[in-house]
């Protein structure tokens, strides 16, 4: 294999920050494959997978996946999956979900899969786009009725005094049966099958590796935690890096295909998905 340099794109959050824990920090020989790792919000991620493509591995949304499935596939390892949790709603006081469809709502960007998973719970709402980490505030100061909160705000939310008014991941699980999918790493599709499978092997060495050293792989994701405790990164890390992370599984694949057809069939996505996994 001639030298190759790999670019891989994840955003700055302590989750991806843990799985990418043994590439970032050279534990690996990787012989003549080089990664290099670019920090960016996930939105920025799914925009620009659409439109530059300037990465060869990126973390994406499965919303976004949508639009790039002609250009990238899937790796079989690297998701965010959440088992009877996910994404949720909070507001300064509680109010009914039913009641979500009258109120205009704070999200981390259209592109999400947060955003598609609560646009097939309430196909219409009022909605502003406000970056991930400024939504509790925008909650809080009144900007918005509620706010749709990924990452860690999952967990911190009460200690602004919000209430939950909907987990998505809790609705999806009861009318599915499946665990809900938020975001992957895709792959483009030109590198082919070789380089496919080299750098799949070494993105799941990372995963495996930073599981079995968790304490250190841990101590290094919390300079991406913004000022949480260890113990809420832990938590987070948790949610998000699981058994489903190391291989979705067929109920993995099978959400992730779920979730884009069902964005089809309510005319959130304008068209038909296959999800395509390399091997």
């Amino acid at each position: 294999m001639t030298p190759r340099t790999i670019r891989i794109a994840h955003s700055p959050d302590s989750d991806d920050a843990f799985m990418f824990y043994g590439l970032a920090t050279d534990k690996f020989d990787t012989g003549k494959i080089h990664f290099t790792h670019v920090l960016k919000d996930i939105e920025s991620l799914n925009r620009t997978a659409m439109t530059t493509r300037e990465y060869d591995v990126t973390a994406v949304s499965f919303h976004a996946y949508a639009y790039i499935a002609d250009h990238y596939a899937l790796l079989p390892h690297g998701a965010s999956i959440g088992d009877g949790y996910g994404p949720i709603v909070v507001a300064r006081e509680a109010f009914p979900a039913s009641e979500l469809k009258t109120r205009r709502i704070a999200i981390p960007g259209t592109l999400t899969s947060a955003y598609l998973v609560l646009r097939l719970h309430t196909p219409e709402f009022e909605y502003e786009v406000v970056p991930f980490d400024r939504i509790i505030e925008a909650v809080t100061t009144g900007r918005v009725d509620a706010g749709l909160l990924i990452h860690e705000g999952q967990i911190t939310y009460h200690e602004q005094g919000l209430t939950k008014i909907l987990d998505l991941g809790v609705w999806w699980k009861r009318e599915t049966g499946l665990p809900l999918p938020m975001g992957g790493n895709a792959i483009k599709r030109d590198l082919g099958p070789e380089l496919h499978q080299e750098i799949s092997r070494w993105l799941q060495r990372s995963i495996e590796y930073s599981l079995a050293n968790r304490h250190d792989a841990l101590s290094y994701a919390l300079q991406f935690a913004r000022d949480m405790t260890v113990d809420l990164a832990d938590q987070f890390v948790a949610m998000w890096v699981n058994k489903l992370t190391l291989d979705y599984g067929d109920d993995g694949r099978r959400a992730v295909q779920l979730l884009l057809d069902e964005g089809h069939r309510k005319g959130i996505i304008p068209h038909a998905v296959k999800v395509e996994f390399v091997p």
